[in-house]
């Protein structure tokens, strides 16, 4: 098929990989009468791509063919693979940029072309041979003979995909020299484990060949489009990123060991460790083109990652084409690749010569969001090269902080509310007002651990506690259990079991999971949408530090906590005080300060607002009588203020919040101490008098499926039977992130039936049926009361 695009009969039998499979073919067909009647079922489908192939004569038609017929096999024929490997291929317009900037920045920056010899070019995963074709066309053909044989690299780990990227390069040089060479650059190999010790078998002794000539080969250029894919969604899946020990080592020494980050799970993305194998692989010079995710821009995680590039590189271009579906306004066909995250085209250029006489100039633009990704090739072709693009200079703050745009200096001046090193420090810390804090509570496994009612969330458990405990007793019965691959080993029925990287960790120590009806603990699942959770050691997959926080039901009834956006949110900062176990997205990937922490039996009672904190408070507002209790509902009242927020919107996704003096302190202790009281007991808030209008000819009914808004949300379609109606506009104006508080019980209080599992989690509560429609009335009177409470607060900043 891929032969007459190329019309190169020569191919299957001089390339050393497609005589192997001419063999596999062979032999398979070897009981059939004959090879045509063995391969006649593939007819239809491979004439039709041979008819569409004959037609093809433009070089960027012949490109975008190869790789839309390479795309969409692995699409339909193995879509895991297609997610672990990031199967997207590469629209010509980025490859010309991109190959085109390689040779301006060649000329300007080392005075070389990419025809010198000893500028060695790699693309290590090259695909179906986009970038290495185009690299060739830009050659002179007096001088690719010897560029081809000797100097021009890549790998590729699909035989897929390498098949034709051969074929691919191969005819380009035939094209171009009108002889048939066998391209010996390119390798069936894994990039990344080339850097292990001990290797996977390369399949040939020629390919082996390949490799190590490669690997003793000096390169210059290393350009392509890496995969990119942080890693599996759900556990039972058994679709992880391969590990590689030697590369996950390197990046954890360089990138996570320097990130100030908690989590760092993003930092062993594949693209990730394609720019530090790149980084290692150009040696004392070099130029590194890749394009990629681009979160690592921005990201929090990505600090570490930012002060090494920045160290180990001379100058940096980054091209942002945005197309992040999570956190930027998209029009329609925004992405270049077509997927849900951002995109950059990057270069990094490496010089030998001393580094202390010049910083690193880092240049970055940003294209419009406006545009489509048409216009956004349009834009690249006019360009041509990284020579012709309006870029601006970047000046990264002391904390690696590459777009530092809406940042304010002073906000590193106010009062942190907590910081790792202080978590961390087991005397009493100075320089933050609360000693420790915790993520909210992550089970990784929702439709089983949480639940409206206790019933159903306990049968839920039970039911899967049995099923694992039966993995424990198997995996304990087997005499050696050294190689026992868990991925392999466990059921990952969905309807059984919900598994996670800490089950299975549980299950390899030999953990027994017990149910027990005190493990049912109330938990705020989203705001004001309360739930059951089952809080246990081995099936709460990341309990945080709740198991001191709030160890037993009793220490709900004295202790509270300030639940705020995590560093690195995508949606705007909100806040909420709970006295319940708060869910890890309860605020947003939830940070969580409580007032007091406990023993894990509930004694040893302790405050967690540090002295530090209290003697300043004092101190600056000259104020013996400011107590601990004041100082958290401060704290409250000021992450209220609309001012703080709007002022801060960029800090607070950079860092926890820091607490600024406010000009009257009990004004927003007062005040604060106020919101803490309607958000903790919302339920006990009077209800607002909204008006039921009811459907005659139906039965008295509170049950609900799904509640629904008009379309001026003045009215809220309940049920088939009632309708509330007059629901106030102000309400709308207490936001917690993305939507207003009433939005949040209208979205979260309804029937809901996971796909995976078949469990159904429902809110009606058959022992109150008025339950729902009385928690709307309360919210709408905390959502009045909050909206009031905030709009009466002083100026922040200035005289109040």
């Amino acid at each position: 098929t891929f032969r007459t695009v190329f019309n190169n009969p020569d191919f299957t039998r001089r390339n050393i990989i497609a005589r192997e499979i001419e063999k596999v073919i062979d032999a398979l067909a070897s009981q059939a009468f004959s090879r045509g009647d063995f391969l006649q079922s593939l007819d239809r489908f491979y004439r039709e791509i041979e008819r569409q192939a004959a037609t093809l004569f433009d070089f960027s038609q012949k490109q975008h063919f190869l790789n839309t017929v390479y795309e969409q096999f692995f699409q339909g024929f193995s879509v895991k693979k297609a997610d672990t490997h990031g199967i997207v291929y590469t629209p010509q317009p980025i490859v010309d940029f991109m190959v085109n900037s390689v040779a301006h920045v060649l000329k300007n920056g080392f005075d070389r072309a990419l025809s010198d010899e000893g500028v060695h070019i790699i693309d290590a995963f090259v695909g179906t041979g986009n970038f290495i074709v185009r690299l060739m066309r830009d050659i002179p053909k007096t001088q690719l003979e010897p560029k081809y044989r000797n100097e021009l690299w890549c790998n590729e780990i699909l035989l897929m995909p390498y098949y034709i990227a051969t074929l691919n390069i191969e005819h380009e040089f035939y094209a171009a020299t009108g002889t048939y060479l066998p391209f010996e650059g390119i390798s069936l190999v894994d990039t990344f484990e080339l850097a292990e010790e001990r290797q996977l078998s390369l399949l040939t002794e020629e390919n082996t060949a390949r490799v190590e000539k490669q690997k003793a080969s000096p390169m210059f250029v290393v350009i392509g489009n890496p995969p990119y894919n942080a890693g599996q969604v759900n556990e039972n899946d058994n679709n992880k990123n391969r590990k590689y020990p030697a590369m996950d080592a390197r990046i954890e020494a360089t990138y996570a060991k320097d990130s100030t980050a908690t989590l760092k799970n993003s930092l062993y993305d594949p693209y990730v460790k394609s720019l530090r194998w790149a980084s290692d692989r150009i040696g004392k010079e070099g130029i590194v083109a890749l394009i990629t995710n681009n979160s690592f821009l921005d990201g929090t995680s990505f600090d570490g990652m930012r002060k090494h590039l920045s160290a180990d590189f001379d100058e940096i271009y980054i091209l942002d084409l945005g197309g992040n579906a999570r956190k930027d306004k998209l029009v329609a066909d925004a992405s270049v690749f077509g997927i849900r995250v951002g995109v950059s085209i990057n270069f990094f250029v490496k010089k030998d010569a001393p580094r202390a006489e010049h910083p690193t100039r880092i240049f970055y633009y940003r294209t419009d969001d406006a545009w489509n990704k048409h216009r956004k090739f349009e834009f690249l072709a006019q360009s041509e090269h990284v020579g012709n693009v309006p870029w601006q200079t970047l000046k990264p703050d002391a904390r690696h902080t590459w777009l530092t745009e809406g940042l304010n200096p002073e906000f590193l001046t106010f009062l942190p509310m907590g910081s790792k090193v202080a978590k961390r420090t087991k005397s009493e810390p100075k320089g933050v007002i609360f000693h420790t804090f915790s993520n909210g509570v992550s089970t990784t496994r929702d439709a089983w651990a949480c639940n409206f009612n206790q019933e159903t969330l306990s049968a839920n458990m039970q039911r899967m506690i049995d099923v694992y405990n039966e993995h424990v007793l198997l995996l304990q019965a087997r005499k050696d259990t050294s190689d026992v691959n868990i991925d392999n080993f466990v059921n990952d029925d969905n309807r059984k079991i919900k598994w996670s990287s800490t089950l299975k960790q549980h299950l390899l120590r030999g953990r027994v999971a017990e149910f027990a009806e005190t493990k049912r603990r109330r938990c705020l699942y989203r705001p004001f949408t309360k739930t059951w959770l089952f809080f246990d050691r081995v099936l709460t997959d990341r309990p945080g530090q709740f198991p001191i926080i709030l160890p037993t039901p009793e220490t709900e009834t004295e202790n509270r906590v300030i639940c705020v956006s995590a560093v690195g949110a995508i949606k705007p900062f909100y806040t909420l005080m709970v006295s319940t176990l708060p869910d890890a997205h309860l605020t947003g990937d939830s940070q969580c300060f409580p007032f007091y922490i406990y023993d894990e039996d509930g004694t040893n009672r302790r405050e967690n607002i540090t002295d530090w904190a209290l003697e300043s408070f004092r101190a600056h507002y000259g104020d013996d009588t400011i107590s601990k209790w004041d100082i958290f509902n401060y704290t409250y009242g000021i992450l209220h203020h609309p001012d703080y927020r709007e002022r801060y919107a960029a800090d607070l996704k950079r860092d926890l919040p820091h607490i600024p003096y406010a000009p009257d302190f009990w004004a927003f202790a007062d005040a604060g101490a106020q919101l803490a009281e309607l958000h903790v007991n919302y339920e006990a808030q009077p209800q607002y008098p909204l008006t039921f209008v009811e459907d005659a000819a139906k039965q008295l009914d509170f049950r609900v499926e799904r509640m629904k808004f008009s379309k001026d949300k003045t009215r809220l379609l309940y049920n088939d039977f009632l309708t509330l109606e007059e629901i106030p506009a102000e309400v709308f104006a207490y936001r917690l992130g993305p939507y207003s508080a009433l939005e949040w019980v209208v979205n979260q209080y309804r029937v809901k039936s996971e796909r995976r599992s078949g469990l159904v989690n429902d809110p009606n509560d058959a022992a109150d049926p008025r339950a729902i429609v009385q928690l709307i009335g309360s919210v709408i009177s905390v959502s009045l009361e909050t909206v009031g409470i905030v709009e009466a607060l002083p100026q922040l900043f200035g005289e109040p």
